[in-house]
């Protein structure tokens, strides 16, 4: 099973796929969360999450290497969030062809992910450079999980609709 939630930011997309990832099993699921702390902002943001979820998932804290942080676990994997993945590979110097090579990578290890991406496709084009290629790259590897996901739910106002 592949899924795909994406909405705008503060949609309501994490709780939609924390809700139906633990309607989808009977085991424990995986929350591999790929943010980085860098600052009081972001630790404020990871500490809701982590209340949102309580105790009922297993979390897995991996900012880069997705593919080898979740080898070992056969429960679905809950993906939080593939913009933030995307967002560290390009800090941490990663090029496009090797973000979409390890998505591929990622795709091809048959595991059950959901996964959770912004859609910054509706906003202006910015005029800072690293920006514009963030959109970019973020609007290709949407594309490809979309078309890679078995059910894809745009999510707005907390409210998730599947399109797919």
């Amino acid at each position: 099973m592949q899924a795909l939630f994406i909405g705008g930011i503060k949609s309501g997309k994490s709780k939609c796929a924390e809700e139906y990832v633990l309607k989808s099993t009977s085991t424990t699921p995986i929350y591999l969360a790929t943010t980085e702390f860098i600052d009081e902002e972001m630790q404020e943001k990871i500490t809701s999450h982590k209340l949102q979820r309580e105790e009922k998932f297993h979390t897995v804290e991996e900012p880069l290497d997705l593919l080898s942080s979740t080898k070992e676990y056969d429960s679905i994997i809950l993906v939080e969030c593939m913009s933030m993945w995307i967002n560290n590979m390009l800090y941490h110097k990663h090029n496009e062809e090797e973000i979409l090579n390890a998505l591929q990578k990622l795709l091809a290890s048959n595991k059950d992910f959901v996964f959770i991406i912004n859609d910054v496709s509706t906003s202006v084009v910015s005029e800072n450079p690293l920006t514009r290629k963030f959109v970019n790259i973020n609007g290709k590897v949407s594309q490809i999980l979309a078309a890679h996901c078995n059910h894809v739910f745009h999510v707005i106002a907390g409210i998730s609709v599947k399109i797919k």
